[in-house]
C-alpha cells in the first residue's frame, strides 16, 4: 500500500490557469444559459418594483445572489423591511457555509487570494460543477486545476448580468410570470445540477433526510427556514452513515 505524499495530485498546491478557467466556463455554460432565464425574471421584477437599470445591474453585479435577489423583490416596497429582508437573506445564504466545506480539499490548495475570488463568483451551478469535476480528478488519479470554480462561476456570473439587463429593458408583457411557467427555472436548474453531480447508493440515504425536512421544514416552520432544514438533516444524515471502505463505489479517495 502506497503512502500519499505531496507530489500526489491530490496533495501539494494546485496550479491555477487560464486554461482551467476556460474548461470551467465551457463546462458550465450550459447551465448559466438556464440562470439566464430567472435572470430574465428578476431584471422584469426589478423594474415593476420601480428599481432603475442601474440599480437591477448593480445588485446583480455586487450582491449576485439569485434567489436572495428574488427575496428581496418579493419584500420590496415603499416601506422596507430590513431586519427581514436581512434574516431571511441570511437564512437561504447559509447553504454556502456547507458547499464551501465540501471544496475545502481544494481550496486549501490555493493562495488566499485565488480561494476568496474564486469563493465570490460561487454559485450553486458553479459548485456544483466543479465539485464534480474535482471529486473525478481525485478518483482517477488526476491533477485538478483550481481556476475551474472561478471560471465556471464567471460563466455564471456574466449570463446573470446580461440576462438581468435584457429582462429590464426588452421584456414586456409578462406582468405574471408564473403564468408562463417562468417561476419553475429555479426548480429546473436545481433538478438538472443533481443529474449531473450522479448521486451514488451512498448518498441516497442523506437525499432522502434532506428532501424530507426540506418538505415538513416548507410545510410547517415560518420563511425559508426550510431550506436550512433540509441541509442540516443531510449533512447529519451523512455524518452518521459509516465512512465508506476505500475499495467502495461510494469513496471518492484516489486508490492506494
Amino acid at each position: 500500500m502506497n503512502t500519499p505524499h505531496a507530489s500526489s495530485p491530490a496533495f501539494g498546491p494546485l496550479h491555477f490557469t487560464l486554461r482551467g478557467a476556460l474548461d470551467g466556463a465551457r463546462a458550465c455554460l450550459p447551465i448559466a444559459l438556464g440562470v439566464g432565464v430567472y435572470g430574465v425574471l428578476f431584471g422584469l421584477l426589478a423594474r415593476q418594483k420601480g428599481l432603475s437599470l442601474t440599480a437591477a445591474l448593480s445588485m446583480s453585479s455586487f450582491v449576485f445572489a439569485g434567489a436572495s435577489q428574488l427575496i428581496a423583490m418579493d419584500l420590496w416596497g415603499p416601506e422596507l423591511p430590513m431586519l427581514s429582508l436581512i434574516a431571511t437573506t441570511f437564512i437561504v445564504n447559509l447553504r454556502h457555509v456547507l458547499m464551501g466545506a465540501a471544496l475545502t480539499p481544494w481550496l486549501t490548495r490555493l493562495t488566499p487570494g485565488q480561494a476568496y475570488g474564486s469563493l465570490f463568483f460561487m454559485t450553486d451551478e458553479s459548485w456544483a460543477v466543479t465539485l464534480g469535476r474535482y471529486s473525478t480528478d481525485l478518483r482517477r488519479g488526476a491533477a485538478s486545476d483550481g481556476a475551474w470554480l472561478i471560471g465556471s462561476g464567471l460563466a455564471v456570473y456574466l449570463s446573470w448580468n446580461i440576462s438581468t439587463a435584457l429582462g429590464h429593458t426588452l421584456v414586456r408583457g409578462l406582468e405574471d410570470p408564473a403564468k408562463y411557467g417562468l417561476d419553475f427555472a429555479f426548480t429546473a436548474v436545481f433538478m438538472a445540477l443533481l443529474v449531473g453531480l450522479r448521486p451514488r447508493r451512498c448518498d441516497l440515504l442523506p437525499l432522502i433526510a434532506a428532501t424530507a425536512a426540506a418538505l415538513l421544514g416548507g410545510k410547517f416552520l415560518p420563511g425559508k427556514w426550510y431550506i436550512l432544514a433540509g441541509a442540516f438533516a443531510g449533512g447529519l444524515a451523512a455524518a452518521l452513515l459509516p465512512a465508506p471502505a476505500p475499495t467502495s463505489t461510494c469513496s471518492t479517495e484516489e486508490p492506494k
